[in-house]
């Protein structure tokens, strides 16, 4: 996987994962965001761990982040894209997206899919669009995610088939 770093006045964009801060991301996804309140530092640091980061710097401070999980082939999911407060309005936003959408590995690819709330009007520009068929997308939600109790199944059971 190519690392890539840009800079641009004080801001740097990154995908060096020694350089983002999962204690900032966890922070930011716990406890300020709509998709991931209360999410485990766990689950952040494996996400993270799984995913092509990309984080957002003014000189020292992470300030914005974005991952993508593909097969770098044929699809890649865009998520937990963000700004931090105090940084939004300066286009930070639309800078992590170009980055994001001109990274090398992720070029050719034959579907991007992400999930938003309120950001439509900033993927529309880099040519997102609602999908075509949503009747032909199906989902599986995990309604005991993050919660600890919950057991793996045991494969080396012979009870299990």
């Amino acid at each position: 996987m190519q690392t890539i770093t840009v800079q641009k006045d004080d801001f740097i964009i990154t995908t060096d994962k020694s350089k983002l801060d999962t204690n900032v991301i966890h922070d930011f996804l716990s406890n300020h965001s709509y998709w991931s309140r209360n999410i485990p530092l766990e689950k952040v640091k494996t996400a993270f761990d799984n995913s092509l980061n990309f984080g957002l710097f003014h000189n020292s401070r992470q300030v914005g982040y974005a991952r993508v999980i593909s097969d770098f082939s044929q699809i890649a999911y865009l998520a937990d894209v963000f700004i931090v407060e105090e940084y939004r309005g300066r286009g930070l936003s639309k800078w992590l997206m170009q980055t994001i959408m001109s990274h090398p590995n992720l070029q050719g690819l034959r579907k991007w899919v992400l999930l938003t709330k309120d950001a439509h009007e900033l993927y529309k520009k880099f040519g997102w669009q609602p999908i075509s068929y949503p009747d032909k997308w199906m989902e599986k939600v995990n309604p005991d995610f993050g919660n600890d109790s919950v057991k793996s199944i045991d494969f080396s059971s012979k009870d299990i088939l």
